[in-house]
């Protein structure tokens, strides 16, 4: 058996961005942002790095998390840039609800949960909030200017982690480098200096990330002089808006950063899958600041060093709704009403009960959707539906309120009928109909990195027919705006009004396909 010695990015692939590490002995357990979705901030725990698996979501209650803010459609709302922490028997996740403009902390004896109920930061402005604890007992909480006028930079204060009152006056400790929009700043403390380190430049193609260090946990900071540390800004490396990272230590001695980029496609540098979670290996220079990277460039493989390398888990192509609850991949756009679904009410079948609000609305459709995590995957769905007028349900590929594509079964005019839809910030066009009029269909999407192509069959059939396509190009940041990225899920929506008729998938597929660039011709071939 040949071992393998090197891996290969990202390792969270899909909308998985602002990553945060910390180490428990061999274990490790990283979050990330969930922005508008139900339930809140994935866990995933790994004992190499590398390959990692999920665990749960940090919150899952209502009372943790509220995501009806009052933010225009199409804008990313939610959680934004959670850091997780481990002190004294007890893991620690602090975060900001953009919806509700409040940072807070929760905190749990096993990463699985339950957590605990949020414990709001007393007079605190700003995002990405970060926390230490120091080695004489203080805690401190690093994170962003208020964005209401306060001079930007990286603030700080001192935190009773016992119930959320700053201990101390927000101080500005650094003000950067002069890059855009200092943000996602974490404090260590190694060797006997304080490192800050932030991230600069946009969450964008200037993005990268910077260092500075002191005797105090105030400061003054001297910058790096050979900072970024982390940047792939200016070049054509396949990974690229590199930053947002987080430093841990390996058991053995080695430090590594867990850090966000995007896989853009084609020379528009648009990207498909949203910000992805990355790693890379850190050394440290004589003069003992860090070195991230391929001498601070991110690169798609790395040699694993000393990292005992695991073998990944198999890719489960099929949920087949058996179990009581939805699996830790499964998420809600926003709080989900609790009669909107069911595992229940149709054993071995996801029930989705269509609401008033739609996809194209601001509110809690009815929507069970995972993350597309590869440029080239099928994705397939039983649907049993008999829809009263207007009522739909199918498959959508989904970006924001603004941006998507769907497929559904509907009743329009007295006739049963599919659908397909397309909806690109003003402009809503049902592209596509055609007469069905049995019970159940199959329904799919075939996903590459310039389209995607949605299909129906009849389930006693075996010929399947294409109903439309969508560009790709459409569903990207770039174009769609906002910090998430593409959901392919199935929904339900009445019209007008809460739908009298339940909507029962039978199964969901998603295949993963072989990930290849493509060439000029293929693009604009594949186009047409």
């Amino acid at each position: 058996m040949i071992m393998k010695t090197t891996f290969s990015n990202p390792v969270i692939p899909g909308f998985h961005p602002d990553p945060s590490v910390c180490r428990v002995d061999e274990d490790y357990y990283l979050v990330t942002s969930s922005f508008d979705y139900f339930p809140g901030i994935p866990v995933f725990h790994s004992r190499d790095l590398v390959n990692w698996r999920q665990l749960g979501h940090v919150l899952t209650r209502d009372s943790q998390l509220q995501l009806q803010g009052s933010f225009p459609p199409g804008w990313s709302q939610g959680i934004y840039a959670p850091t997780i922490r481990y002190h004294e028997g007890l893991f620690y996740v602090i975060t900001t609800n953009i919806s509700i403009q409040k940072s807070f902390y929760v905190w749990a004896d096993n990463p699985q949960g339950p957590w605990s109920e949020p414990v709001f930061l007393d007079s605190w402005g700003g995002v990405d909030p970060s926390l230490f604890f120091d080695e004489d007992g203080k805690v401190y909480v690093t994170g962003t200017s208020d964005f209401m006028g306060e001079q930007t930079g990286i603030y700080q204060a001192e935190l009773d982690i016992a119930d959320g009152k700053l201990l101390s006056t927000r101080r500005l400790i650094w003000e950067g480098t002069g890059g855009s929009h200092p943000e996602g700043p974490h404090l260590y403390r190694i060797n006997g200096w304080y490192y800050l380190m932030a991230a600069e430049g946009g969450t964008e193609y200037g993005h990268m990330e910077t260092i500075a260090r002191s005797r105090n946990p105030y400061g003054p900071f001297e910058s790096n002089p050979a900072n970024p540390i982390l940047s792939n800004r200016s070049t054509s490396k396949p990974i690229q808006a590199t930053g947002h990272a987080d430093l841990v230590q390996a058991k053995d001695g080695s430090w590594w950063c867990v850090f966000l980029g995007i896989r853009p496609v084609g020379n528009a540098k648009r990207h498909i899958l949203g910000r992805e979670t990355n790693l890379a290996p850190v050394s440290w220079n004589e003069e003992g600041w860090p070195v991230a990277g391929n001498h601070g460039l991110a690169e798609l493989e790395y040699d694993a060093g000393t990292l005992p390398l695991g073998e990944p888990a198999a890719w489960e192509h099929r949920e087949d709704f058996d179990a009581e609850m939805l699996g830790p991949v499964w998420n809600f756009y926003r709080n989900p009403e609790p009669d909107s679904w069911s595992l229940k009410e149709r054993p071995g079948y996801l029930t989705l009960k269509g609401r008033v609000c739609g996809l194209s609305e601001k509110g809690s459709p009815a929507f069970v959707g995972r993350r597309q995590q590869h440029k080239n995957c099928e994705i397939r769905t039983k649907l049993e539906f008999l829809p009263e007028e207007g009522e739909e349900a199918g498959l959508t590929v989904f970006m924001n309120e603004k941006f998507h594509y769907e497929i559904a079964k509907t009743l329009r005019d007295g006739v049963p009928k599919l659908i397909f839809r397309r909806r690109m910030g003003s402009i809503m066009q049902i592209a596509a109909e055609v007469d069905y009029d049995g019970s159940e269909v199959i329904l799919g999407i075939q996903a590459n990195e310039v389209m995607y192509t949605f299909t129906y069959a009849h389930p006693d059939r075996t010929t399947t027919e294409v109903i439309g396509k969508g560009e790709v190009a459409f569903l990207t940041k770039e174009v769609a705006g906002g910090f998430a990225g593409t959901f392919f899920a199935m929904y339900a929506a009445g019209s007008g009004k809460n739908a009298e008729t339940p909507a029962h998938f039978d199964y969901f597929d998603y295949v993963p396909l072989e990930d290849r660039p493509l060439n000029l011709f293929e693009v604009f071939t594949r186009s047409e």
